[in-house]
């Protein structure tokens, strides 16, 4: 939609920005409508369609923290308005911000703006508003692409919050591609020039787990034979990722607490604290309502780490990606393997859309490889697509979001081991794990 058709709503109680948003817009739009009071709004929505709300975020109030914004946001999404909000406020808190874009907001820019961003900020809303304009991007790194509408709400999230340094917590099954969303979070933030650090915390015993984040002096320990930089001391001014943050034990938890609350750490074996300045990307596959109970994980981390979150959408719910992914992995491993430039037949793709994928963009990955390594001519067909074990643990009428994926995970691994007479190198390898990683798995489930 173009900026000339729109019709704008402006609510707040400063009557010198009404003024100068009304003689900004006035020869810029259809029409424009001031609102002092925000009880008007439902009567304004009820008489005339708006495709953008200017919405204050701070009204006559003692206490200004923006809660009545967000009131105000929430009730016009309870009118089931779909005009685009985007929100105003004179202080530059990131957490009012992302708090806004929670509750549905489109933007969120602080007063006095420039004139030219204002505009620029109405036309993005415009264009996500009108189904011709809206984004057709199929990838937001090379690795990650698609053009699902489950997909496109995670690139247009990364695309909000990537700017910003709010920390952020990855949610999703395992292989739906948490470590890319990661990276692109980084990739397009301010911070992209600076080092991005991944740490798989799910895997650090006791005794490694403050030595690897924090650091330790020489002497700290019987092996600590020299001074040793920590990962938040590797990721200083940039990003640091920790991947299975969920399956760190409450100890950890609170030494964890204790470094972001204080944004320092203390390296082992001295008493001397190093500021640190990162941005904190975490990862789980455990359920947000798993991760709540108090007695595996401590809820003011939670709120710590999860400033903003998003949630990686399964395989299952991306249909329209699964021939655009397979076709990506054909080009990347053709070239990989030095092949000619290998295709899907009809019969292929017929086969991956009537697979459910319980490994997840991952699972794909491997078929798609496997397939091109094995394949005869340039063309892949049905009986050149092979899957894992896990293909007949999941029929596709039980791919609902009752599925319980622990239960899943650990028949698995019982059938992976069992049909390798308990090797567990072999079974890690059929699994696509390290054998640390299934050691883990198997403690995991008490196997």
């Amino acid at each position: 939609m173009l900026l000339k058709h729109a019709s704008v709503l402006i609510i707040d109680d400063d009557v010198d920005v009404l003024t100068a948003v009304r003689l900004l817009l006035k020869h810029e739009v259809k029409e424009i409508v001031i609102e002092k009071n925000p009880e008007n709004i439902r009567s304004h929505l009820a008489k005339t369609h708006f495709d953008i709300v200017l919405l204050d975020m701070n009204f006559n109030s003692s206490i200004n923290t923006g809660n009545e914004g967000l009131f105000w946001l929430k009730k016009i999404r309870d009118l089931k308005s779909d005009s685009c909000v985007i929100m105003i406020t004179a202080y530059a808190d990131i957490n009012l911000a992302i708090n806004s874009l929670k509750e549905g907001a489109f933007d969120f820019i602080v007063k006095p703006w420039q004139n030219e961003k204002l505009l620029e900020t109405i036309r993005e809303a415009l264009k996500k508003k009108d189904p011709a304009g809206k984004q057709n991007s199929k990838s937001i790194s090379i690795e990650m692409v698609g053009t699902s509408e489950a997909i496109k709400d995670v690139f247009y999230k990364v695309e909000k919050i990537a700017p910003t340094d709010a920390n952020v917590l990855i949610l999703g099954e395992n292989g739906t591609g948490k470590d890319l969303i990661a990276k692109a979070i980084h990739d397009h933030s301010l911070r992209a020039g600076k080092p991005f650090v991944k740490v798989d915390v799910g895997a650090l015993t006791d005794s490694l787990f403050e030595s690897e984040l924090f650091g330790h002096k020489k002497g700290a320990f019987t092996d600590a034979r020299e001074d040793r930089v920590g990962r938040f001391e590797w990721a200083n001014g940039g990003t640091l990722f920790l991947d299975e943050i969920g399956n760190i034990n409450l100890h950890q938890q609170a030494k964890l607490l204790s470094v972001l609350q204080n944004r320092q750490v203390m390296r082992l074996g001295s008493n001397v604290p190093i500021p640190i300045d990162i941005r904190l990307i975490c990862a789980t596959n455990i359920p947000m309502q798993e991760l709540a109970n108090e007695q595996r994980f401590r809820k003011d981390l939670i709120y710590r780490i999860n400033t903003v979150d998003i949630t990686m959408p399964p395989l299952r719910k991306r249909d329209d990606d699964i021939k655009l992914l397979a076709e990506h992995f054909c080009k990347q491993y053709s070239t990989r393997y030095l092949k000619p430039s290998t295709k899907l037949d009809n019969s292929a793709l017929k086969k991956l859309q009537h697979y459910a994928f319980p490994g997840n963009v991952r699972e794909l990955q491997h078929t798609i490889e496997r397939a091109v390594i094995m394949a005869e001519d340039d063309k892949i067909t049905a009986d050149d697509l092979s899957f894992s074990s896990l293909e007949t643990l999941v029929p596709l009428n039980q791919t609902d979001d009752n599925l319980h994926l622990s239960t899943l995970e650990r028949n698995t691994i019982l059938k992976v081991i069992d049909k390798h007479n308990g090797n567990i190198t072999r079974a890690a390898k059929e699994l696509g794990l390290t054998r640390t990683a299934l050691y883990r798995r198997l403690n995991k489930h008490d196997i």
